[in-house]
């Protein structure tokens, strides 16, 4: 698989799809999402990047019901949206946004694909991208 595009640090558009960036430890195979500087499991330093798994499973969530306190830079007419733990692969959590705006249709183990999730705008118009997780078969 060929990373074709850089979305930010933590994120790659890759001709399979989005990828998250993580890191994996070379002297204890832990791995991280966002990548680490160094290893929380070891501190060992030599931490190689490592495309994560674009499908995992919902590990627990909760429903963002209320507009959140600064720095949030979402769209100015708030929408509920999912939060949650999605397991990649047994091999990370990350903490996600998830497209949900209510706990119906969620379910804990529930199988997730990672999407680009369009969630605001800057000051000149200009969208912001994030990633996020939708349960399988729900479209993006």
């Amino acid at each position: 698989m060929e990373a074709v595009s850089v979305v930010g640090d933590d994120l790659r558009e890759t001709s399979d799809g989005p990828r998250l960036v993580g890191g994996r430890c070379r002297a204890c195979g832990a791995v991280a999402f966002p990548r680490p500087s160094s290893c929380a499991r070891c501190t060992g330093d030599d931490i190689e990047e490592r495309l994560l798994a674009d499908r995992g499973r919902l590990w627990t969530f909760t429903v963002q019901n209320f507009l959140p306190k600064a720095p949030y830079d979402g769209w100015a007419e708030f929408t509920p949206y999912g939060v949650g733990y999605v397991e990649l692969d047994g091999e990370v959590l990350v903490e996600s946004r998830l497209l949900a705006s209510s706990a119906a249709g969620l379910r804990i183990g529930a199988p997730l694909h990672l999407v680009l999730e369009e969630y605001g705008a800057d000051a000149s118009g200009a969208p912001l991208t994030t990633f996020a997780f939708a349960v399988d078969g729900v479209p993006a």
